[in-house]
């Protein structure tokens, strides 16, 4: 049967913080989209037949135990407001590296077709009219909140609770590939 699943950035440490904003601002808008979704730094989205999870979870193996561990600082807050989101962004020395370790996952799961998020960012609100993205906007001004990413996290879509849920973590094996050097015969 054919699944929903997603690949994201992801830390325990972060879920209450953010759950106590995504609160705060829907007490003062009501429901909105991604208000009751846990703290995450999406990577990329796609559907597959539940029997080529395993293989999805290799490759992503493969990839993530080239990956080191880094420290991250979530500094600041941003909007799009196109789509209506607000959200929590990495300070910009963090972010070249979280777009790095994306575009290799990308990578490792071309042959699906993925929706592939390119901009390192947590949200915090979806969807929202200009007149709520204004309200977000002033409610938050500043953050900082700090976690270590070592990991990686396969979430699955459940249809009737229309949530993503963590079904399975990848940490990083800091184990990167060395750099193939092209040589000579003679």
């Amino acid at each position: 049967m054919e699944k929903t699943y997603s690949v994201v950035f992801y830390s325990k440490t972060l879920v209450e913080p953010v759950k106590k904003l995504k609160d705060f601002l829907r007490s003062k808008i009501k429901w909105y989209n991604s208000c009751n979704s846990e703290a995450h730094i999406t990577i990329c989205e796609f559907k597959i037949d539940e029997s080529q999870l395993e293989t999805i979870k290799q490759k992503l193996s493969q990839i993530s135990d080239t990956f080191t561990p880094f420290q991250v600082s979530l500094d600041h807050f941003g909007s799009y407001p196109n789509s209506g989101a607000f959200f929590i962004a990495p300070n910009a020395d963090v972010e070249d590296n979280f777009k790095l370790l994306m575009k290799k996952i990308h990578q490792a799961l071309k042959p699906l077709k993925l929706k592939k998020s390119e901009d390192p960012h947590l949200s915090i609100g979806r969807k929202l009219t200009p007149e709520n993205l204004k309200i977000a906007s002033e409610l938050f001004t500043t953050i900082h909140l700090n976690f270590l990413c070592n990991e990686i996290v396969i979430r699955e879509f459940d249809p009737i609770v229309k949530q993503f849920f963590v079904i399975d973590s990848i940490p990083f094996g800091s184990n990167p590939q060395p750099e193939l050097i092209q040589g000579s015969l003679f």
